[in-house]
């Protein structure tokens, strides 16, 4: 999956924080949908401008954010 092509970042927009496709809806909104319990189709029925493809390019961004390296000083 080509994240450029479904996560945007615009400085003009949503205080630069990363969106869906150049929409108002972040990746965070996505992912808290996701953590509340909301399942795919009720999120995509609620946001009919969206697509499934849109779901995992968001849960794919956080997974790529969060694996970073761990320096260990001894």
């Amino acid at each position: 999956m080509n994240l450029n092509e479904r996560i945007t970042v615009d400085p003009e927009q949503c205080g630069g924080k990363p969106c869906i496709r150049g929409m108002r809806i972040r990746v965070k909104d996505i992912l808290e949908m996701l953590g509340s319990g909301m399942t795919d189709a009720d999120i995509l029925t609620e946001f009919p401008y969206l697509e499934a493809a849109d779901l995992r390019a968001s849960q794919l961004y956080a997974a790529r954010l969060t694996d970073h390296t761990v320096l260990r000083s001894v």
